[in-house]
């Protein structure tokens, strides 16, 4: 990673009022927001132009170390933030009691999801000045992209002594709020955030309620320092315990507990002890959510040892919501602002704000950590602090669809689709839709408004199985197939039948990540789907033939209300990597790291094998966005023209209705209401022949059906209240429903 360079100094905060500079660009986002309103963080930080004074020793017994790590910590830049801002009136200026999705929706609809490890640049350009490239905001206005979610951006990873390590989580570990200088400058967010504004876009970024990385802040806190031990869920560990804690390998700073030492510290009331899953799982490696320290001196020279709780990595320890001092909370509120009003963002993605909470059991059974209130009373108060100051938030949640609509009620105003992403995935590999049609009036049947969704394509993560829900309602029984499976039955044979199809021998080049889902890009998905083995055999027929599919699951997200989002991966049809190009990456089960191949837009970098990050060039089915903009039979050209008739009608701001019954297993039927009144009809096929079909609802009035992007006719509206349809494969329609041509006048 590297390292940080030193700041200005900033002025002392009682001083802020007069130094404050003007924003340049936050007027034409948000009228309500006053000129002099960009909080700074006063970063002291080592670079090297700093000359430390001795002792050097990085140990809490050395007051110029723990100094220094406060100078470095976020908690420290969220208490500056929180001064500067407190009693000033544009606190008040936004409503921000409810979650508003339409409004979240209609600021943009339509996301491009970045990654910045994966992006090439123009030699000598930054990840930040390529993604506020002008060239590059030109080619999204013509395909329809009117946001951009960049993906985490700021430091991470950790703290060892005085060095920084490196990420283990893909930039999810943060440890600053100042940009890594590998992917670009502040003032290049800031430009990033007036280019995307003049084109009336939005720049979407991250924050983390859930985790940090073990950086400066949790390095403070094994040195029991001041406020810093309650930003996480750990625990002081008395001497006379230790010896039910394993040792740590000298050169390690923690090590995994097992489940006998998990059992062994619960049973003697100093931790919770096992939670519900353990997500990450992997045997050897991380067993249980708690992790121990070594022996530490504290900042007054006593030894502690620390257990601490990660739902994610080792590397990524848990921010406790409720201890007395509020610390994690002030930490995690100062980074929300500093990127909604220093840097410029328009709304912010949470990361695992879905385990906010956690509870010993009374029963002795595993603690409750999902679905607990406190998840959804922080998300409450992430959420309406972002919408006070004009933004929006959206939560990336992979729980059952009941803690959705429970958080979403009363936090972010958006969730990430994980609701229908896997069963629309299992209906194209399988040619039938029938999964995806009881996910979906499951969701409508338990109040999910398929407009507060983000409905996307690949991102950084894996496919997940998103099944949680299913193994959550595990007793309850559903229909699949003529056969009635318990829930707990449904999500094996979903997750089972996916392995079967979409890896293995049926698809060497996709890949199992560890029990959540598969490691592959759409392209992946879809060439498995096809039968296609060997990705070296791709003909230019399966080119068109992915493109075919690739452009059906477009339509399925984007002709329906929510936004719609897609990577850079889907723009350049990117296959995954051989495993042996990200070998290092891997060695310890993440293998996501094959779906994370660098991909060029707009043809920056041609000869570079690497983005400047390192990550290997993937294979591009279908070129760079100017070569495919100016060919109308291309990926994105056709993509455009499915996105001119969402914008045109107004799709993503309308209400799902109705999720009928089909005549053909590969077809999908989806009835919205648009915010005018009229009934929109979106009719699709998941199966690779072409199919004639019936659409009929009893929400589908009399009248005349009419196809949105060539405006002809399509049929009329029977007296049983359908009309039929012909589907080419892996072809879709978006129609409404016009009234009656009345009767010529006598």
């Amino acid at each position: 990673m590297t390292t940080n360079k030193e700041l200005p100094v900033q002025p002392d905060e009682d001083e802020t009022e007069d130094w404050l500079p003007d924003l340049s660009y936050s007027q034409q986002l948000y009228a309500a927001r006053p000129e002099k309103l960009r909080p700074k963080a006063k970063r002291r930080q080592t670079g090297p132009e700093t000359v430390l004074s001795p002792p050097f020793e990085p140990d809490g017994r050395n007051p110029a170390y723990v100094s220094w790590l406060e100078q470095q910590s976020m908690l420290h830049d969220a208490i500056l933030l929180g001064r500067q801002l407190a009693g000033h009136h544009a606190m008040w200026a936004s409503p921000y009691a409810n979650p508003d999705p339409r409004a979240a929706v209609r600021q943009a609809s339509v996301w491009f999801t970045a990654y910045p490890l994966s992006l090439m640049t123009a030699p000598g350009q930054s990840f930040l000045g390529a993604l506020g490239d002008e060239e590059l905001w030109a080619a999204f206005a013509k395909i329809g992209i009117e946001g951009v979610h960049t993906g985490p951006l700021k430091l991470a990873g950790g703290i060892s002594g005085w060095l920084p390590t490196p990420s283990v989580d893909g930039h999810f570990d943060r440890i600053s709020m100042q940009i890594d200088p590998a992917f670009g400058t502040e003032e290049e967010f800031r430009e990033m955030c007036a280019n995307a504004a003049r084109r009336r876009g939005t720049i979407i970024d991250d924050i983390v309620p859930g985790h940090t990385g073990k950086g400066a802040d949790f390095r403070l806190a094994e040195l029991n320092y001041l406020d810093y031990p309650g930003i996480y869920h750990m625990v002081d560990i008395p001497e006379d315990a230790w010896h039910l804690l394993p040792d740590v390998p000298e050169g390690q700073d923690a090590v995994n507990l097992s489940p006998e030492s998990e059992r062994g510290l619960a049973e003697a009331g100093y931790i919770i002890g096992e939670l519900q899953r353990v997500i990450f799982y992997e045997p050897g490696v991380k067993e249980t959510n708690w992790s121990v320290t070594p022996p530490i001196y504290d900042y007054k020279g006593k030894v502690r040892r620390w257990v601490y709780l990660h739902y994610f990595k080792e590397g990524q320890p848990s921010i406790n919501w409720l201890d007395p001092s509020f610390a994690g909370m002030r930490l995690v509120m100062g980074d929300a602002l500093h990127s909604l009003l220093d840097l410029g963002s328009g709304g912010l993605r949470l990361d695992a704000n879905g385990f906010l909470g956690v509870e010993k059991s009374l029963n002795q059974g595993p603690g409750w950590s999902e679905g607990h209130p406190l998840s959804q009373a922080a998300n409450q108060l992430i959420g309406s602090m972002v919408r006070k100051v004009g933004g929006f938030t959206f939560q990336e949640l992979n729980l059952a669809i009941d803690d959705i609509v429970d958080t979403g009620a009363v936090g972010p105003d958006l969730s990430y689709d994980f609701v229908t992403r896997p069963a629309y995935q299992f209906a194209l590999a399988t040619d039938d839709t029938e999964f995806l049609r009881l996910t979906l009036r499951e969701a409508l049947r338990l109040g999910v408004d398929q407009a507060s969704l983000v409905h996307a394509l690949q991102n950084h993560d894996e496919l997940t199985y998103e099944l949680v829900h299913f193994a959550r309602h595990r007793d309850d029984v559903y229909t699949l197939g003529g056969v009635e499976y318990t829930g707990g039955e449904l999500a094996e044979h979903v997750r089972e039948t996916m392995r079967r199809l979409l890896t293995g021998d049926a698809a060497p080049y996709n890949a199992v990540f560890v029990q959540n889902g598969i490691a592959c890009t759409t392209a992946s998905i879809i060439a498995a789907s096809l039968g296609i083995t060997d990705l070296e055999s791709i003909t230019d027929a399966d080119v068109r033939r992915i493109i075919n599919a690739h452009l059906l699951l477009c339509m399925y997200n984007a002709w329906q209300p929510g936004v719609f989002a897609l990577s850079g991966w889907d723009l350049v049809g990117a296959l995954p990597l051989d495993r042996s190009k990200v070998k290092g990456l891997i060695g310890t089960g993440d293998t996501r790291w094959i779906e994370r191949g660098a991909y060029d837009l707009l043809g920056s970098a041609p000869e570079a094998k690497r983005s400047s990050s390192g990550m290997p060039l993937a294979t591009a089915l279908y070129g760079y966005l100017p070569d495919q903009l100016a060919n109308p039979n291309s990926f994105a050209s056709r993509l455009a023209a499915i996105l001119r008739v969402r914008k045109r009608h107004s799709i993503a701001t309308g209400t799902l209705v109705d999720v009928p019954d089909v005549s053909s297993k590969s077809m999908l039927v989806l009835v919205n209401r648009l915010d005018t009144g009229v009934v929109q009809i979106t009719a699709l096929n998941f199966g690779p022949e072409k199919i004639s079909g019936r659409v009929q609802s009893d929400v589908i009035p009399a009248g005349r059906v009419v196809d949105l992007s060539t405006r002809r006719k399509v049929d009329d509206v029977d007296n049983l209240g359908g009309f039929t349809v012909e589907l080419p494969a892996f072809g879709g329609l978006a129609m409404v429903v016009k009234e009656p041509t009345p009767p010529p006048a006598a």
